[in-house]
């Protein structure tokens, strides 16, 4: 069974991506910047065949109609509820086999960063991507076994306890951590030329 890579995207639009990267630059310089670097990520990462890419989109009907991402992708919507739900969603809705979830404004991801999650699933049911606020930018499961119905209750999303509340929800299951990669919330997190 080929693992199945969900990319998390959210319509460019301004005012309603990156809103603190926009407080910074301005809301249409911000959505210029997360349009193209979630273009540059699909590419780079969409051709690997060692992966089957999807993206999540949002809103849901906007997305799945939209333009903005390559149309050979399948696409799934989000739907509602917080980022663990949407995730959580995400992570059941795959076929069979190993699921890894990634969202489309950490410009480190490449595909041998992919490949590292991907190896450490072969020997651990979960592996995540740390960032170095404290959240991440990759959790995957190997889906051998169910997956716990509280995964993701009472993670404080956005802040430096997301990753450990995270893992606490996954109670009893070897779980790997990779390289850490930064996403760009703000000005400062970009990156340099």
């Amino acid at each position: 069974m080929k693992p199945h890579l969900v990319i998390f995207v959210k319509e460019p639009r301004p005012g309603r991506v990156k809103t603190r990267l926009g407080a910074d630059i301005g809301p249409v310089a911000a959505a210029w910047w997360f349009r193209h670097q979630t273009r540059r990520l699909i590419r780079r990462l969409s051709t690997d065949p060692r992966w089957h890419t999807v993206l999540a989109v949002a809103p849901d009907r906007e997305g799945l109609e939209s333009r903005n991402w390559p149309v050979h992708l399948p696409r799934h919507a989000q739907g509602r509820g917080n980022l663990g739900d949407r995730m959580a969603r995400a992570l059941r809705d795959m076929p069979a086999g190993p699921v890894m979830v990634i969202g489309a404004d950490i410009p480190g991801i490449t595909p041998p960063r992919i490949a590292e999650a991907l190896a450490a699933l072969k020997s651990h049911d979960a592996v995540f991507g740390p960032a170095p606020d404290g959240g991440y930018w990759l959790i995957g499961l190997k889906r051998t076994r169910a997956i716990p119905p509280t995964l993701f209750e009472n993670v404080r999303w956005s802040t430096e306890h997301a990753l450990a509340d995270t893992r606490a929800t996954l109670p009893d299951h070897s779980i790997a951590l990779v390289a850490s990669l930064r996403d760009v919330d703000t000005v400062k997190d970009l990156p340099v030329a």
